[in-house]
């Protein structure tokens, strides 16, 4: 039995403990976790004052727990006081219940003197913290306090970690945008279109009146893009019926019809219009080249450096600055991108093989669409890619099916939405060609002379010292190369050098590589190859090699420049570059680990940046960029059949340029061939204007004659436009700086 009187039940036990049974039926403190009185400070004798539903108690006195009762316990006898005191306590645990309801955890609770929570979490009641028997500091009632919502502050909060802040919407928006902008593919994508300007520059200095190269090729590639926008837009059933080469039909397939850059066609009228789009044009296909064998080498697993110098060399590589003039031949960053994006779709690496859980339909998609839009630019490069497209596609068939079934049968998984993602992109990528195939066949049925004889292929062949001869918009290597080419038969199709620097780095990669043996040996059979058809007929004949594929496979017989195969042995020799300065760069970083920091020196570092440097340099162009003939104030305003004298293959280009304004219908025109009654025009109207040529023109259709004094100065038609006209039928005005006959 405990001191005090006997029937009086201590309450406020320490947190978790249990006391002993007293004779009243309450429960004895814990000599260890009874809690502290809080009249410990003062004389044993003193009580608290008289508060209804309280007790007194000396300060001797240990603060007991009310035992915790259960459905099976019997209540135990208690006396008046206690039964005042459970009265006040049944009042709180009421209020406890209804707070256990919430969280289907009810347990008592009792409240302590300082007002602290109980283990179980409930809370104190405002006003109620009881010293002892539920009484409270301020001699009120417990029950009849308010509630309280504040925690007391934990004393070891300070020395626990900072409470995460949740960032608002402004500071989230911010975060995103930065984690955008340092992405690796977005700083590619910049770096790219930096690399682009500033690579071909000037092209971007005068876009509205220079061309790069020359203003004949480029100026028909910029009629081409601004006719599939302007007929796209008004009447797209006589897209391939253009309005030069009148009165020739299906006139557009006569060459290359850039009919992925419609879209940019749409934009603008006018030559103005026309040389600016043809501009931009330009500089975004290096910037794609770029990227797209830049994503290739990654896709592959080759490191930063290595995709970098794999992508600079094959957009920048010296052979190509020769084709400055053809953008059907620089537009090709679609073929990398799109193997980039079928193998990441397919989780296929070279460098760590087949992933089935890197998987993605999407990509997959992606990658057959790029691939469709690179064979709308011209077949010219669209076609060797579709073969090899074709080609990969059954090999990995034919591997895949292998595999699973007769050499180490593992069931790796493939999945129906994927491969019915091949059969629908492969589907779109076979009916684009398809489609696009149709007008040249007609062409070539219509025109034999645009089918190219093994002859035609044979002039354009290039010797094997073509593969070292640089051309001369090279900064670096043109001045240095004169020489050779002067020794070759048609030098701008024939100086190939895809540069000294990859050379050396890709014979590097067959021996210092990520890249497996098998995979180096693969690439270099790739490189072989790729360089005897770029040879044509000059490798032993082409007997085993290129003439086969003009004799039996659809569409080579429309080739006639073998030498723009070299795309490919760039490609390759790119991938195994990349191969050597990946493992380089691994090797620097094993070198760095064993330092203090673990971070490269600069020696180290411009060790993996100078392979790239080497390679910009290569790639600087000295190519020119003339001023095109400016359009005649006739040609805004005269209507067709037009023809303008003089007219020649160089001539007729800048003619179809000028006609982007109204888009009339004219008899010149420039291509890969002359159609035969382009070839009877021209030689008949020599001696324009006269009665015979009058007379094969009105036959033809033809009711205007436009002659540009600019163009007719230092020919025939310099003295023939002073002629009189009156006896011959028809009218002569002047327009600005042409002289405009109406027949």
């Amino acid at each position: 039995m405990s001191s005090g009187t006997s029937d009086t039940t201590r309450t406020g036990p320490g947190p978790g403990t249990d006391g002993d049974r007293t004779a009243t039926g309450a429960t004895a403190p814990d000599p260890e976790t009874a809690a502290q009185p809080v009249n410990a400070g003062q004389p044993s004798d003193a009580v608290q004052p008289d508060v209804p539903g309280s007790r007194r108690k000396t300060g001797k006195a240990a603060v007991a727990e009310e035992p915790a009762t259960s459905p099976d316990s019997a209540p135990a006898p208690a006396s008046e006081d206690t039964r005042t005191s459970k009265a006040v306590r049944d009042g709180e645990k009421t209020e406890d219940d209804d707070r256990a309801e919430d969280d289907k955890k009810a347990k008592d609770t009792s409240k302590t003197e300082d007002g602290k929570q109980a283990e179980d979490g409930s809370r104190t009641e405002k006003g109620s913290k009881a010293k002892d028997s539920g009484t409270a500091k301020d001699g009120k009632d417990a029950p009849g306090g308010a509630d309280t919502d504040a925690e007391p502050a934990d004393p070891w909060q300070a020395f626990g970690p900072a409470p995460a802040t949740v960032p608002g919407r402004v500071r989230r928006a911010t975060r995103a945008v930065g984690r955008f902008l340092v992405h690796e593919w977005t700083l590619a994508t910049l770096g790219s279109l930096v690399l682009a300007v500033l690579l071909t520059w000037p092209t971007l200095r005068y876009p509205l009146y220079t061309l790069p190269q020359d203003f004949y090729d480029p100026a028909l590639q910029a009629w081409q893009i601004a006719w599939s926008g302007h007929i796209l837009l008004t009447d797209p059933a006589q897209l391939w019926q253009a309005n030069t080469f009148y009165p020739e039909s299906w006139s557009f397939a006569f060459s290359d019809t850039l009919l992925g850059y419609a879209p940019a066609g749409m934009i603008g009228t006018g030559p103005e219009a026309a040389m600016l789009r043809y501009n931009v044009l330009f500089v975004l296909a290096h910037a794609l080249a770029t990227l797209g064998a830049y994503a290739l080498a990654r896709q592959l697993g080759a490191g930063r450096i290595g995709a970098a110098v794999a992508g600079v060399s094959y957009a920048y590589a010296p052979w190509l600055l020769a084709q400055a003039g053809h953008l059907h031949v620089i537009s090709n960053g679609g073929i990398p991108l799109a193997l980039a994006m079928l193998a990441r779709g397919h989780g296929w690496s070279l460098r760590y093989g087949y992933r089935p859980k890197r998987r993605h339909a999407g990509w997959a998609l992606a990658g057959w669409l790029v691939a469709a839009w690179q064979l709308s630019l011209g077949f010219g490069i669209g076609l060797p890619f579709a073969y090899v497209l074709a080609g990969v596609v059954l090999v990995a068939t034919l591997t895949w099916y292998l595999r699973r079934y007769w050499i180490r049968p593992v069931r790796h998984p493939f999945g129906a939405r994927l491969l019915i993602t091949d059969v629908v992109g492969g589907l779109v990528f076979a009916a684009t060609g398809v489609l696009l195939s149709i007008p040249y066949f007609t062409v070539a049925e219509q025109h034999p002379n645009a089918r190219r004889s093994i002859g035609d292929i044979d002039i354009y062949s290039p010797p094997a010292v073509g593969f070292l001869t640089a051309p001369a918009e090279s900064r670096i290597w043109g001045g240095l190369h004169e020489g050779a080419r002067a020794a070759l038969p048609w030098h701008p199709e024939m100086t190939l050098l895809p540069g000294f620097v990859l050379y050396a780095l890709a014979l590097g990669g067959l021996f210092f590589s990520v890249w497996r043996l098998r995979h180096r040996l693969l690439l270099l059979a790739g490189v072989l190859v790729s360089m005897v058809l770029a040879m044509g007929t000059r490798f032993f004949g082409g007997t085993f090699t290129y003439v086969p594929l003009v004799e039996h496979l659809p569409g080579w017989d429309g080739i006639r420049t073998p030498g723009r195969l070299m795309l490919w042995t760039t490609l390759l020799l790119g991938l195994l570059a990349a191969g050597t300065l990946t493992a380089f760069a691994m090797r620097v970083r094993e070198i760095a680990a064993q330092r203090v920091p673990a971070w490269p020196g600069p020696w180290l570092r411009t060790a993996t940046l100078l392979p790239l440097l080497l390679v910009v340099v290569e790639g600087l162009n000295a190519t020119p960029h003339p001023v095109v003939p400016p359009q005649p104030a006739a040609m805004r305003t005269v209507q067709g059949p037009v023809l303008v004298l003089p007219s020649g293959q160089n001539l007729d280009q800048p003619v179809m340029l000028w006609t982007t304004t109204k888009f009339q219908d004219v008899v010149n025109g420039g291509s890969g061939f002359t159609p035969v009654k382009l070839a009877e025009t021209r030689e008949a109207t020599q001696t324009f204007p006269d009665p015979a040529s009058i007379d094969h023109l009105r036959r033809l259709g033809v009711r205007t004659v436009v002659v540009p004094r600019g163009q007719a100065a230092g020919t025939p038609f310099e003295l023939a436009v002073e002629m009189p006209v009156d006896a011959l039928g028809i009218r002569r005005e002047e327009i600005g700086d042409a002289v405009v006959y109406h027949l």
